[in-house]
């Protein structure tokens, strides 16, 4: 039976709430303060927590209920406590939902272990600072993916507690709608709750192609390869964006080998194409990685460690005729993300998706569907679900815009100022468009596109860490000297990138910047350079 969880900590809920208020621009409209009698840890059933949120909710139990519990439904959460919602959130026992558990969060552990690994073996690069390693360097890959386990349970437990130290009620179960407005039901328990206001934040799962059979032993997904059950000597990844690159980064710093199969033309192929080109360069052809591109992986069948290979058939992805036949250790399968969305009721309130994806408009307000949908009063859609950026921090900013909506304030996120990163060595950042769709976006719209970069091996600090490979690219509107979009790939490009999205959501000019002061010696001065140079000024 599913539990609902709360903990009584007034102070620490005192102090949270008033925090998270602080930063709010005003207080909502509805609900108070989770009042606590006790201050030990408790564990009480649904039936009497609603009872309890009756008086404050009017004729609902809660003034909103959030589906899933990843890093979207938990930024919900803390956005609608800091403006005295009662609010309670539904788990299904993932809290963290991918990011933490299966993702973002875990991956940075193995990608941080393999990077020593890889640094440490590199003989030559250490013997430009004077430093010798005696003796081969080892790794213990239990331990490698122990720490991996740890942080994410360390980061979900950290999410967990914040939820209840803010007064948010935790329904154990899975959320499923039951056609009736304002009506979820645990799935586990059979209970219906109310809410004047749900959001679904259901998250993803990896995509399987049809014809590729996963065991999650030698044919996996994300899931089975963040556990690091082995080193493959040979290891095929389908797919080559985000997540099969760094993971390409983890196996070959380990000893693998790597052959990506690509079903696009080309390698990497969402990313900015002069930013790919130096990935391949950096990324892959100084490493034991090897790629076919414009081929399906048509039958992929699992093998037994040690025994038989995986073998995986691949046909050519325009005539479908078969083209080679590979067998390989293990394969991973790295083709995407799709909706965690089924069996969750959406039928029952006449949602109709689009391979899984639910429709919402800029508010994040669910539509009947894509095409000319209707608003479905009071329900809301964040995350990959709605499919309009699969980020973690996209999820929470658009959980924290529905809140934002829920409260009367109108509010829309600009998804052209949310950064991301792939975190490999070096690492690729980028927020914006990429140059071409730049090119084409200002062909559309009448303005002239910049471009302006900055070089690493410029740079003193990058030069200080003997990483003087990559660039900052900047583009800008000529017309207006806003920021559009800026491409990164260069040792910390992911931190890097903050400034840079930060400019594009202000507004920012590449007038202003180029006159705003950067700590010297620091590896935000390639950025210097590139904004000075935007606007005809050198940088030193």
């Amino acid at each position: 039976m599913a539990v609902l969880i709360r903990m009584s900590r007034a102070a620490l809920a005192t102090t949270l709430l008033a925090a998270a208020t602080a930063f709010s621009p005003s207080r909502g409209p509805a609900g108070s303060l989770l009042r606590s009698t006790s201050t030990s840890t408790s564990t009480s059933t649904a039936s009497s927590t609603s009872a309890l949120w009756a008086s404050q909710c009017g004729t609902y139990d809660y003034d909103v209920i959030i589906v899933g519990c990843g890093v979207g439904g938990h930024g919900a959460a803390l956005h609608s406590r800091a403006q005295s919602l009662s609010t309670a959130v539904f788990s299904g026992k993932d809290i963290g939902g991918t990011c933490v558990n299966r993702g973002c969060v875990p991956s940075k552990a193995l990608l941080a272990a393999s990077g020593r690994v890889r640094e440490m073996k590199n003989a030559a690069h250490l013997s430009e600072f004077g430093i010798e390693v005696e003796g081969e360097v080892t790794y213990d890959r239990e331990k490698v993916a122990g720490h991996a386990r740890q942080l994410a349970q360390r980061v979900k437990g950290n999410l967990e507690g914040s939820l209840v130290a803010l007064g948010c009620d935790i329904v154990e179960g899975r959320g499923v709608l039951t056609g009736q407005p304002h009506e979820v039901k645990d799935e586990a328990s059979g209970k219906v709750y109310t809410a004047k206001d749900i959001i679904l934040a259901p998250g993803s799962i990896p995509f399987v192609p049809p014809g590729v059979t996963v065991d999650e032993k030698t044919v996996y997904t994300s899931d089975g390869a963040l556990e690091l059950n082995s080193v493959p000597e040979w290891v095929a990844i389908i797919g080559s964006g985000y997540i099969g690159l760094e993971f390409s980064d983890v196996y070959t710093a380990l000893g693998s080998e790597v052959t990506f199969i690509e079903a696009l033309p080309n390698i990497m192929p969402t990313f900015d194409r002069e930013i790919a080109k130096m990935a391949e360069r950096l990324l892959i052809r100084d490493r034991p990685i090897d790629y076919r591109t414009g081929v399906f992986a048509s039958e992929v069948t699992p093998g037994i460690p040690g025994v038989k290979p995986v073998t995986i058939k691949m046909i050519d992805a325009n005539t479908k005729e078969h083209v080679e036949t590979l067998e390989v250790d293990a394969a991973m399968v790295a083709t995407g993300r799709v909706p965690n969305a089924k069996d969750m009721g959406l039928e029952n309130m006449g949602i109709e998706t689009q391979r899984g994806f639910i429709a919402v408009n800029e508010k994040m307000q669910v539509l009947t569907k894509h095409e000319d949908g209707e608003v479905i009063p009071h329900v809301y859609c964040i995350g990959d679900a709605n499919g309009k950026m699969m980020l973690a921090h996209a999820a929470s900013a658009q959980g924290i815009s529905a809140i934002e909506n829920i409260c009367g304030r109108e509010h829309v996120v600009n998804h052209d100022a949310i950064p991301a990163a792939c975190f490999t060595h070096p690492e690729i950042a980028m927020v914006g468009p990429t140059e071409e769709q730049a090119i084409e976006r200002a062909a559309k719209e009448g303005w002239t596109l910049g471009k302006s970069q900055g070089n690493f091996r410029a740079n003193s600090k990058a030069l200080a860490e003997l990483e003087g490979n990559g660039i900052a690219k900047v583009l800008y509107n000529k017309d207006t000297g806003k920021v559009v979009a800026v491409h990164i790939i260069g040792i910390h490009a992911a931190d890097l990138i903050q400034e840079c999205a930060n400019a594009v959501a202000a507004g920012t000019t590449v007038q202003e910047l180029s006159m705003m002061v950067h700590t010297h010696p620091t590896l935000c001065e390639v950025l210097d350079e590139a904004f000075k140079g935007a606007v005809g000024m050198s940088a030193h």
